[in-house]
């Protein structure tokens, strides 16, 4: 029995699908697989110390493997790609700081010691059960090469046509394909320093002179406001594109009302699911920025970013970050020559989930704070928090004289759902939440507009990154939606050739550009013509 139990977790192992929506599925599980056949074969071969040595480092690497493969499935659900085992560690510290937050930091330490005891007990148990199933073929020799070449022929009968009884291939390479799989992301990694500066060396608007540099934006304020976890789906996903699409269409009203245009389009994100200062960071250096090695590789480079271009041609650039609550070092490097962080707001009031103070909030106290009369022409770029994972609560909208310092939010329900709900509650209940969340960060920003909007604003309303595919249902790609808004006609006309949409609502047929050539995009068409003819 003991030896049944041990080639059925073996078996498991090998076969174990990244994905969720296949670990579920039984057909997932009708495989024979290769590794398998091999192995046995083997060790029926080998006696002594050597049996011992490929069973102790064939269990250890089978283990190790699993690992790696709990970290594909945690990394599909969230961010609809395979763990980076080069690149991606960095990643880890801000998904600890999510569970800290959401679940407290007791669920963090938990997490913690339950993914170290988990891993070190895939590890043992699967090298235990190697040594089993070595033992059991060493003194079973001749059945266990009786059943491993049985089993081959088997595999070989299941792989003809007709034969198949889920339709798909019965003998599986799985774990071979895996590990070779990600054995070549390693290679790719360990290359991608090389890649990026070979990229960043290429800048069509170094060197260009401050005069020439965004002239058809002088005297206005430019706000990059970024609003978390916006992606398509939202417009697209048909359990919330008729919410959103409503209330995307009631915005572009009531910005047309008080004389306002907006155009819209997509952008194909960077990342997904999280890492929203990837997506940031490409939309101010204009290169692809999708992993934590290409971010510190930017800030320690002299880069022309949208926040140096505008304070070389002689803007505030400034940059309001809500969801930073120590010294941000990074900030100088990228071009902010004033930072606001989540001290420097003094927010009186609660945390609402994951977000350190609602949207509302933020930008209330950027325009006490910076927009102040006679101030200097100013950029600013600024994350908002409120629409990011669990979505739940959400503040409520509050008239604008009356959010003070933040203490009146004490009065509404605060704090995220519990960890575990959020994960085990139904799919359709987790989109209306974040449905709820946009649609509060959206409205917000429209108000903003109407209430301190002048004929010198111009504001660019993003999404950094689709939210996770249990939201998505892989609706939208990575794409999320970017739109330009201003009073000046003259603005306006200026991106005319972008083809974007008319309104706060892009079509499905609307531009798609990826996310790091906006940067070149917006320079070109606010800067000088012989600039702009001069860099294409």
């Amino acid at each position: 029995m003991l030896t049944v139990l041990a080639a059925l977790f073996v078996i498991f192992e090998l076969i174990l699908p990244t994905r969720l929506e296949y670990v579920v599925r039984w057909d997932s599980y009708v495989r024979l697989p290769a590794e398998a056949l091999a192995g046995l074969a083997i060790a029926a071969m080998l006696s002594g110390r050597w049996r011992t040595w490929f069973a102790v480092s064939g269990g250890v690497l089978l283990g190790l493997l699993t690992v790696v493969k709990v970290f594909d499935l945690g990394f599909y659900e969230v961010l609809s790609r395979p763990f980076d085992l080069v690149l991606d560690w960095p990643l880890l510290g801000p998904g600890l700081d999510y569970v800290r937050v959401t679940a407290g930091q007791a669920g963090a330490i938990g997490a913690v010691a339950g993914a170290v005891a988990l891993g070190l007990l895939l590890i043992a148990l699967t090298t235990m059960s190697a040594l089993q199933l070595s033992r059991a073929a060493a003194r079973h020799r001749g059945a266990a090469t009786h059943t491993a070449a049985l089993l081959t022929v088997l595999a070989v009968v299941f792989a003809l046509p007709g034969m198949r009884p889920t339709g798909g291939p019965v003998t599986s390479f799985d774990a071979t394909d895996f590990a070779y799989a990600h054995a070549k992301q390693v290679a790719e990694g360990f290359g991608d320093h090389e890649r990026f500066l070979a990229e960043a060396s290429v800048d069509a608007y170094r060197g260009v002179p401050a005069t020439d540099l965004l002239g058809a934006l002088r005297g206005k304020d430019v706000l990059f406001t970024f609003v978390e976890s916006y992606g398509r789906s939202a417009l697209e996903h048909p359990e919330m594109s008729g919410r959103i699409g409503n209330m995307l269409d009631e915005g572009t009203q009531q910005l047309q009302a008080a004389g306002y245009s907006a155009r819209s389009g997509f952008l194909t994100s960077t990342t997904f699911g999280g890492g929203s200062w990837l997506a940031q960071a490409s939309v101010q250096s204009g290169l692809k920025i999708d992993n934590q090695q290409r971010y510190r590789n930017l800030v320690a480079s002299d880069r022309l970013t949208l926040s140096k271009a505008f304070g070389k041609a002689g803007w505030d650039a400034i940059g309001v970050m809500p969801g930073i609550t120590t010294v941000w070092p990074e900030g100088p490097q990228l071009g902010y020559q004033k930072i606001r962080t989540a001290p420097a707001l003094d927010y009186h009031g609660p945390r609402f989930g994951y977000a350190t103070m609602p949207d509302q909030f933020t930008m209330a106290r950027f325009q006490q704070l910076e927009r102040t009369p006679g101030h200097k022409p100013l950029m600013a770029m600024i994350p908002l928090l409120s629409s990011h994972s669990p979505w739940n609560p959400v503040p409520k909208m509050l008239d604008w004289d009356q959010v003070g310092d933040g203490s009146i939010y004490t009065s509404m329900p605060s704090g995220a759902k519990e960890f575990n709900t959020y994960l085990s509650q139904p799919p359709s209940v987790t989109r209306a939440d974040y449905a709820g969340s946009v649609e509060y960060t959206v409205r917000m920003l429209v108000s903003y507009i109407e209430r301190y909007g002048d004929p010198n604003l111009v504001v660019v309303m993003l999404g950094d990154h689709q939210p996770a595919e249990t939201v998505t249902d892989r609706v939208g790609g990575r794409d999320a939606p970017i739109s330009v808004i201003s009073k000046d006609q003259a603005v306006m006309d200026r991106i005319a050739g972008w083809k974007w949409d008319s309104g706060l609502r892009p079509s499905s047929t609307a531009p798609v550009w990826p996310m790091q050539a906006f940067r070149d995009q917006f320079l070109g068409a606010f800067s000088g013509a012989d600039v702009v003819a001069a860099q294409h």
